[in-house]
């Protein structure tokens, strides 16, 4: 049974006091502990306590039946001490190894079965422990990784022994962390023994990252590599494609929480042109390195901690701990501290991004169970994702592939299974991404989310969500789904207005209807006319839907959109819809009435004829009445030849993209 003991200042003097004790009775029986010959010849940092050293082994044999040992994790996790403890003979009973993102804490045969003398529970569930969880060698603890040191303290999640790797103590005695912060100072507060690995491999990390030697019972001198952590060279166009688009929605200025998904450190890539990017985040990879090459992370807008970077813990390559050693530019502090609430809703436009595995027509998320069990973990995405929520202009984004590696299963489903947690709630999922697009569902209803996320779903996919959503309520029956390829973001342009504003000119999906709506609306009484040829007093949801869901084949619209992405105010639309065979298409324009005479409609006209021209397309059509004038000239506009036919009432403006010399 684990042993409680004293907490706050009392507690660490009390254990202090004990090991203060047991230092000088090593003094009298070193070499080392039990009697076994230390180490032949200490480097000159370990000289000076040396009463402290021995080997693993003879340090692991202090590990009672019955106690709890903390696994530092990481790129730092001690795996000298944890091959000792599997090989002693006899074992230690009923002792449990708890740890957060160990590499290799359990070992595996030949066929990567894991073989474990112990019993595990494990705050994160890496390839390594997918097995062991399933077995039942392991126990998943979903829990955010920002509470565990509470729980630590408050007895809840009682620790006896601590296993950790730092670095050789300097001329003062203190030693680093180095690349793995995370829980540790609360476990080294709370644990009765605790055993470090010195390894002079590892980088000396700034921040509150030290430890004294006086808080460490043995020092274990190992010399070997520190572990590295890469992601795959290439990576697929998918998680390019969503990587790009994420990049996108981040502005100057921002504050980056990213994770160490794959997508998360592509998204990095597409940062390169904006300026004065932070970062505040649990972990940093290699990822960063380009854009401190580059001098995009300045930190310069940055709330706490303006310059610098904060973070938790590391994992990437020699290249990038290198770059840590004794550097004052990266501030490394407990997760706790990294992830609390004030500091990081306080954060300049804060971007948490969270690799997720499903999500559900309705909003919900799953992070921690994959392909029938545990993988992964909560870690700190809750705070971040919160706060990014919180934060003036920040986003929370949840990205996910739309499909499995095979294209035979969609990750958006019309409501998560049997073995798929809801590790987000709907009610905190503000941004989500796939290869297909972006979705806005904060505030959003559970028909515009439905509507949304069938969106950026794989095409193929989509008709039986649509079905799917119908049964179950979620979408009235008349609802239809036209677009069947991606989102197109490379079609979006900003432009500037005659009055100083800018507007955002991008392809309409059906998530614009109520913006749509809204739009004809501020529409005077003539400019409804002009546009309906008939008094409308309002539009019916299936006229909303031929404005906005659109197949982008045969059928193209954009909107003008001012302000934020998460609440845009849509202040213009504008479509073409070709004409049978003829190489023409008709085109219909809505303005706000208080956004006209500022070039907004010479600005949706030129952006539907770079569209049209692109995809084949002769000219344009347009049925205008006679009276219209400032359509009838904006349908002229850059034409190099434009035909004209009359009723009396309505003019037809054939206007053609190439004059006869260019036919």
């Amino acid at each position: 049974m684990s042993e409680q003991h004293p907490d706050g200042r009392l507690g660490r003097l009390h254990r202090r006091l004990g090991r203060m004790s047991r230092d000088l009775a090593r003094r009298w029986t070193h070499p080392a502990y039990g009697g076994e010959p230390g180490p032949a010849a200490l480097p000159p940092a370990l000289q000076p306590h040396e009463a402290k050293v021995c080997d693993a082994t003879a340090a692991v044999r202090e590990v009672r039946h019955g106690e709890r040992v903390f696994v530092g994790g990481g790129c730092a996790t001690p795996r000298t001490l944890v091959r000792a403890l599997e090989a002693l003979r006899p074992r230690p009973a009923d002792v449990e190894l708890v740890h957060v993102l160990a590499d290799l804490a359990m070992p595996h045969d030949a066929q990567g079965v894991p073989q474990t003398g112990f019993r595990h529970r494990c705050f994160f569930v890496g390839a390594d422990l997918r097995a062991a969880v399933q077995l039942g060698l392991a126990e998943y603890v979903p829990v955010s990784l920002a509470r565990v040191p509470a729980l630590i303290r408050a007895g809840r999640l009682p620790l006896d022994v601590a296993f950790l790797q730092v670095t050789p103590p300097d001329a003062f005695g203190w030693v680093s962390c180095g690349v793995t912060v995370d829980v540790l100072p609360a476990v080294v507060e709370q644990a009765r023994l605790v055993i470090a690995e010195v390894n002079p491999a590892m980088p000396r990390t700034q921040g509150d990252a030290l430890l004294h030697v006086d808080d460490l019972d043995w020092l274990v001198p190992v010399d070997t590599p520190v572990i590295e952590y890469r992601h795959a060279a290439v990576p697929t166009p998918v998680i390019e494609r969503i990587a790009r688009y994420i990049g996108g929605i981040i502005d100057d200025g921002a504050t980056l929480q990213i994770g160490m998904g794959r997508v998360s450190s592509e998204v990095l890539k597409y940062l390169a042109d904006r300026r004065d990017l932070g970062l505040h985040t649990d972990v940093i990879t290699d990822a960063v390195l380009p854009l401190l090459r580059s001098g995009v992370l300045t930190g310069r807008r940055k709330t706490h901690q303006p310059g610098r970077i904060v973070t938790s813990w590391a994992m990437g390559s020699r290249a990038l701990y290198d770059l840590l050693d004794g550097n004052p530019l990266f501030c490394f502090e407990p997760i706790e501290r990294v992830c609390d609430p004030a500091v990081l809703a306080a954060q300049h436009r804060l971007v948490s991004i969270t690799q997720a595995f499903a999500i559900d027509l309705t909003g919900q998320v799953c992070t921690d169970e994959f392909e029938g069990g545990f993988y992964g973990g909560l870690a700190a995405q809750a705070e971040f994702m919160r706060a990014a929520a919180g934060s003036e202009g920040g986003k929370a984004i949840v990205c996910l592939q739309s499909t499995d590696a095979q294209e035979q299963v969609s990750r958006i489903q019309v409501a998560l299974g049997p073995a798929q947690g809801a590790g987000i709630a709907r009610s905190d999922v503000h941004y989500v991404v796939t290869e297909y697009g972006i979705a806005y569902l904060f505030g959003k209803s559970i028909r515009e989310r439905a509507v949304a996320l069938i969106g950026l779903a794989h095409p193929k996919f989509r008709p039986a969500l649509l079905e799917q959503a119908r049964e179950r309520g979620l979408l009235p029956e008349g609802q239809q789904l036209k677009a069947r390829g991606a989102y197109e973001v490379e079609e979006e342009r900003t432009v500037t207005l005659k009055d100083g504003r800018s507007v955002l000119l991008r392809p309409a999906t059906p998530s614009d209807a109520e913006g749509i709506r809204a739009l004809f609306h501020g529409l005077s009484d003539r400019d409804v006319y002009t546009r309906f040829f008939r008094n409308v007093k309002s539009l019916s949801s299936q006229d909303v839907q031929r404005l906005c869901n659109i197949d982008f084949d045969r059928e193209v619209a954009f909107v003008a959109v001012h302000g934020p992405r998460e609440h845009p105010l849509v202040v213009g639309h504008a479509c073409y819809v070709a004409e049978h065979d003829s190489g023409l298409a008709e085109t219909a324009f809505m303005l706000r009435h208080d956004w006209q005479g500022l070039g907004l409609g010479s600005a949706l006209q030129a952006r539907m004829r770079e569209h049209a021209q692109a995809h084949g397309f002769k000219g344009f059509v347009a049925e205008i009445l006679s009276t219209n004038d400032a359509m009838i000239r904006l349908a002229r506009a850059g034409a190099p030849r434009v035909d004209k036919t009359s009723d009396g009432s309505t003019v037809r403006l054939t206007a053609y993209f190439a004059g006869p010399a260019d036919a």
